[in-house]
């Protein structure tokens, strides 16, 4: 019982981090309606935005449990048996995410833009996106990685050369 009650001001902690900046960000905007917040569901279930963060409850228990053996060695059995228990305690709660995330777009949307957001994720054009948009997604990162990467050799022999200039080689 006491393991128990160690972790949960840990727990606590971590999740009031993950979510602090959002509800501070939320605070300070105005309450959307009840229709803007259900068509901002909708979009983000037309998105399928629930897998973006689907793990994030038993991911929170996992890193949290890491954190506190490595604060604990001596009660590593006990955390890792705890594990479960605490993630099926917490089982739900990355609903808050979606609940967060449509507040979000709540407030950047006007109701109606909302709702012609619904209409054209539903349209043909809409649907290509959805399914379009995570591998233009991947392939813009791999741009811009193999961007940075080559730039950074440019950088790296930039310096070199005014570094050359002052009479030190690097």
């Amino acid at each position: 019982m006491n393991s128990v009650l160690k972790l949960l001001p840990v727990a606590g902690l971590a999740l009031g981090l993950a979510f602090g900046t959002a509800a501070a960000q939320q605070a300070a905007a105005p309450k959307a309606s009840a229709a803007a917040i259900a068509s901002a569901k909708e979009i983000l279930t037309l998105k399928n935005a629930t897998a973006m963060y689907a793990k994030a409850v038993p991911g929170m228990v996992e890193k949290v449990k890491g954190t506190l053996i490595g604060q604990n060695l001596n009660y590593q059995k006990e955390l890792n048996e705890l594990a479960p228990v605490v993630a099926q305690q917490l089982a739900g709660r990355e609903k808050e995410i979606g609940d967060g995330m449509a507040q979000a777009y709540a407030a950047q949307f006007t109701e109606q833009e909302l709702k012609d957001l619904v209409t054209f994720y539903k349209s043909p054009l809409g649907q290509k996106l959805i399914a379009a948009e995570p591998r233009a997604i991947e392939q813009s990162m791999a741009v811009m990685n193999s961007w940075a990467q080559s730039f950074s050799e440019t950088v790296a022999s930039v310096f070199r050369t005014e570094m050359r200039k002052r009479g030190k080689e690097i």
